[in-house]
This record gives structure tokens, sequence and C-alpha cells, in this order.
């Protein structure tokens, strides 16, 4: 787990000042790897890289970037966890370190481009070959580590956060259709990011530099392929024995490891599961809002499932002044708002798992794959009474029946709000205007944003239908393509959060449930396995109940880890909110209509999101487009004066 830069021309001509450009980057991103820094740049001074490195295998021989005997470097982030299979498949290389770094190395040399699709991990990689004059870089398939990158006067940059790119882009300005992305699904659809000219590499995908010559190709695509043949009890015991697998080698580390326990089912299979085959020294972690009402605080359930396993538990307690205090550093790190009030509560408690450990797991990815979000549930319900009118519940499309839903539905007592806005606006149309609607948080923006200054031309409905009715989702299924939108967005979103978080604080995070055959299995399921009866992740809680306490087990209520953000609004911060979105600054940011966002403060419901998505985005504003000067003066070398503190 590192952080990782890179330089090269494109002009095909040397870069100018090479080794302080990677100095720059470098020193942005220390953060991410506190053990240690290298540099390596070519002769000719057209390519070179940067590393921070968070030694986690091969602690002594393991440093990069590092070169083989053909003169090829990599520069990697992440970590493969089934290196030493690899290792074992490559025997007839020859190895000077015991890293996994050193076998993706080998594994280029010896498979070619298409190495990663041997590779179970998490990792961003950039390889210079020597013999092809080739740049080649590949995130995971999931999105699970980073990888952004620009192109400016001659050279394409590349990084693990974005901000390490900001003094080599011609001015730091929004992307508006990202803008408009974020203030819809409060994500970023494909390649964007809220900073213009700065992309990110979709994950699943190869990108290669040659000459002037980029190219981006997509190597792993997950499949809904249904497999009908094989009963209930099938698919729960190949799953129990892909889940215990993943959470094995997925313990391998030469450093002590801990668990995030949420309360949630995720996190507490995964450290049920790794604590049967961890060391002595395997200790978890929760965040809790003791203050806040039993709404908002899921310690019990953490506590409750660390007594059934006897792992050791750390507890932090996270208030209103948590959050004054840290939410700025908290956008900071991020680079960019994304996802929910969930990245705050994170970065807390990844501070306190850092003074413990420097590797943890966590149970992100149950929810996208397994299907565990509640408005799948509203989403059924609609189309079951839609079946029922149209006499159609028999026709194979459904995986519930509306019988059967009814006597789950108890789950959406908290969210009449949202049912009553989702009904208001229409009904039975088809099921992907259904499903925009369901997650399309602008009607709850309409008199905030002046919608007129973001681009009209571009519409995130067309990006949304292309994603959410893609070929490699059965046309008939709604289960699978609303599990696969959120796997391909909002994912990518968390697992960003998962990163920054983290990595704020030299922590590695793993999330063994993205595991490449536990995946593609899930995929192969029938939607009624994995939600029978509107029975959220079934056949997941079903196959691992052992590992679950009772308590989780019998609880009624989903979380998903609120933040009682609503709460402290109407009364320990609301001044904090109006300092900053009353401010002359957010006054004047054009796209927003600051009238009526000051005067909403306070008035939210418990769990809507929209203040907090005006309130990220106004700090990104203070934190990177005010302070644009600050970053440009840093290129082409870091000076103490224009050192930019967080």
């Amino acid at each position: 787990m590192c952080g990782i830069a890179g330089v090269y021309s494109t002009s095909g001509e040397r870069i100018p000042n090479l080794d302080r450009q990677l100095k720059t980057m470098a020193k942005l991103q220390i953060h991410r790897g506190p053990d240690g820094q290298h540099e390596w740049s070519s002769k000719d001074e057209k390519i070179g890289f940067a590393h921070q490195r968070l030694s986690i295998i091969d602690l002594e021989s393991g440093d990069q970037p590092m070169r083989d005997d053909y003169g090829n470097v990599i520069c990697f982030n992440g970590e493969i966890y089934n290196y030493l299979e690899l290792r074992e498949e490559l025997k007839g290389e020859t190895f000077r370190t015991t890293s996994d770094t050193e076998v993706a190395l080998a594994a280029y040399r010896v498979w070619g481009e298409d190495f990663v699709n041997k590779l179970r991990g998490m990792f961003a990689i950039a390889i210079w070959d020597e013999k092809k004059k080739k740049l080649f870089c590949a995130r995971d398939q999931f999105g699970i580590k980073p990888f952004y990158y620009t192109q400016n006067n001659g050279c394409f940059y590349f990084a693990s956060e974005a901000k390490a790119l900001l003094p080599f882009v011609k001015e730091v300005e929004v992307n508006k259709e990202a803008l408009k992305d974020y203030l819809v699904f409060q994500l970023y659809l494909e390649e964007k990011t809220l900073f213009k000219d700065i992309h990110q590499l979709t994950p699943g995908h190869i990108l290669t530099m040659q000459g002037g010559n980029m190219n981006v190709r997509r190597y792993w695509e997950v499949f809904y392929n249904i497999d009908f043949h094989h009963t209930r009890r099938y698919f729960e015991e190949e799953l129990k024995y892909a889940l215990e697998e993943s959470v094995n080698i997925h313990l391998r580390s030469d450093v002590p490891v801990g668990a995030y326990i949420s309360g949630g089912v995720d996190s507490s299979i995964v450290a049920g599961l790794a604590k049967q085959t961890a060391d002595k020294n395997f200790v978890g972690f929760v965040g809790k809002f003791s203050a806040s009402g039993e709404n908002f605080d899921e310690s019990q359930y953490a506590a409750a499932q660390a007594r059934m396993h006897d792992i050791p538990l750390y507890q932090r307690d996270i208030t209103h002044d948590d959050f004054t205090d840290n939410i700025a550093k908290v956008i900071y790190h991020l680079d960019m708002p994304v996802a929910g009030p969930g990245s705050f509560a994170q970065f807390c408690i990844s501070e306190l798992a850092s003074k413990h450990r420097k590797v943890v797991l966590g149970g992100q990815g149950g929810d996208e794959i397994f299907g565990g979000y509640v408005r799948y549930l509203i989403a059924y319900f609609e189309q079951c009474i839609k079946g029922a009118i149209d006499g159609s519940l028999a026709n194979g499309n459904f995986v519930v029946t509306y019988e059967s839903i009814i006597k789950n539905l108890r789950v959406l007592g908290p969210y009449k709000p949202m049912l009553k806005e989702f009904f208001s606006a229409g009904l039975f149309e088809p099921i992907d205007q259904r499903y925009f609607k369901l997650i399309n948080r602008a009607p709850g923006l309409s008199s905030a944003v002046n919608w007129q200054e973001l681009p009209e031309s571009y519409n995130p409905f067309t990006t949304f239908q292309r994603v959410f009715n893609a070929g490699n989702v059965g046309k008939e299924s709604y289960f699978d393509k609303m599990t696969h939108f959120d796997f391909k967005t909002l994912l990518p979103g968390l697992l960003h959060v998962e990163d920054r978080m983290s990595m704020a604080f030299g922590l590695e995070s793993r999330v063994p449930l993205l595991d490449v055959p536990v995946v593609e299995f899930a995929a192969r399921m029938p939607a009624d396995v994995k939600f029978k009866d509107g029975n959220l992740k079934m056949v997941l809680q079903d196959t691992m109940r052992h590992l679950l306490c009772p308590e989780i087990l019998n609880r009624k209520s989903k979380m998903g880890f609120p933040v009682p953000i609503s709460q402290w609004m109407k009364g320990p911060i609301k001044g904090y909110m109006h300092d900053i979105l009353g401010s002359r600054a957010a006054r004047s940011r054009g796209f927003l209509n600051s009238e009526v966002v000051v005067g909403s403060i306070g008035g939210e419901g418990e769990f809507s999101r929209n203040l907090w998505g005006v309130l990220s985005l106004e700090l990104w504003h203070q934190q990177f487009c005010d302070r644009a000067s600050e970053f440009k003066k840093m290129a082409p070398m870091m000076t103490a004066e224009s050192r930019i503190e967080i």
C-alpha cells in the first residue's frame, strides 16, 4: 500500500526539472507512505516514477520503484494477495526479494499485458517497458486503488491522488459535467473527476502510452450469466468456501492485522471469518455516536459481535466537535467530495485504527454484490404492484411475488418520506427511469441550484442508462440491473472513501468481499437466491449466520453507518454551517442559490444528505479552487514558501 506518481514525455523531449516534479507529487501524497520515499528516472530523463511506501510485505527489500535485469521498472500501489501462487507459476524466474511487487514485474515480463487477469488483489500499477519504450498502467477490477492522470506541456502525469497533479494542470478549474453528476448522484460517472482536465482510469482497465499515443482498454468485466441449474444449497456451500478462502488470503501480511466492525452484516462476517485463522493479535475497531441516540449508534451490535468471537474492540466516540475540527481535512484528503457523510466517520475510525495497526479488513462490497440496499425492496415493491395489476407476476420476470414481499415491508418504516417522494414522481414507467428517480438527488436541490449555470448539453440520465442497460446484464432482471449499476458507480465511490480516509493516516484497508472469484460467483447466482421474498442479502446471511451474533441476526434496522449531521445542524454545528455556506466566497460560486441554502440549515430530515452535499462542495472549492495559486506555485519544485498546509 503506497502512493505512486510519474511523468512521461509524450513529445519525445527531455522533461525539464524531472526530479523536482517527481518530488513535488510525492510530497503531496506523503501521507500514503510514511515508511519511505524513492524516485527513479531514465537516463534520457523522458520518464520518471515516484513512490511513497507503506511497508506491509517484505519490509526489508521491497522498496520501489523496482527495476529488473531487463531495464523494466515498476511503480505499484496495493497488494497482490496471490503473489505466492504466482511466484510458483513463475518458478523459472529468478527473484531477489520476497515482495509481491517483484512478482508483478516478472508476471508482466512473462505473460505480457494480460498478466493483470491473473492478479487477485487491489492495485494501481505503472510499468516502464524498456524494450518497447512503452508505459503500461492498470487499475484493479473494482477500483479499490486509485489512478488519476492528466496531460499538459508535452507530458503525461499520473498519481494516486488528484491533488498531486494540480501543480501540472493548465488551470485548477471545475469540471461542470462532473459537478452535475455530483448534484444528481453524489458520485462521478465513468472517467470524470471534479477537476477539469484530470481523469481517473476506470476500474478494470489498462492504459498504455507509447510515443504520443494513449490507448485505454477494458481487461475485465463482470457478466451476469445466471446459473439456473444448481440448488440453493449448492450456492451456499460454494459461497462459504469462496469467502473463507478470500479472507484467508487477505490476511497475508508481515505486520499484525485488525478489522473494522461496524455492527452490520458484512464487516461482522469478515471479522468472524478472520478471527478463525488470524493470529492472537487480531483486534477490531468501531466508531459510535453515543450522544445521538440509538438511531445513529451501532456500537452495541459491534460489541456483541466482538464478544462472540473474543475480539478485543477499540471504540471511538465521535462528536460534533470532531466534525467541525476535521471536516475540512476530510475533504482535502478525499480530493473531491463523494458519497455521503460516512467519510467523516471513516476518517475518525481510521485515525483510531492507525494507532494500533497498519492493516485492517473491512466489509465493503456486500451490499452491491449480494443486494443489501433498501431501495431494491422499494423498487421491487412497485414492480410487484404493477405485476399484480397487469396479471404478469407469473411470467418469470419477478424474483419475489406480491404475496411473499408483504411480510418484509416492515423494514421500509423509516423510509416513508422516500416512498412518498418516489411514488409522487410517477408510477409504472420503464424500470431504468424508475431506478433513476429512486437515486436522483437533484429534485431535493431544485431551488438551491442554479441549473442554468451547468451545461445543458450534458444529461446525467444518458450516462446512467448506458451503465444501467449494459449488455453484460440480462435484460429481464431488474434486480441484477440495479445491483450492477451500484457496483459500477456507487461502489467505486465508497472505495474512494475507504482508500483516502485510511491512507490519510498511512493505514492499509483491505476488502475481502471484493475478490474476483467471489464477485464472479455472486454474479452467476439467480436473483431469487440473493433476494428471496424480499429478504436483502439473504444468501449471504443464511450462509454465514453461524458467524453472526443473535443481536445482529435479529435486528430489523439497517443503518449503513449514519452520521447525525442533520441532528447537529439543528444545534451544535448550525453556526459553523452558516459561517461556511453564508460566507462571501460561498455566495460567489454561481451555481448555488445561497439564500435558499442558508435558509434550509437545520430544517432537513434526519437522514437527508442534500446539505451535506452542498457543504462538501463549498469546502472543496475552499481547499482547492480558492488555493489554486498555491498549488501552481509548487511546480516544478517544492519550497517552504509554497508548501500546502491542511
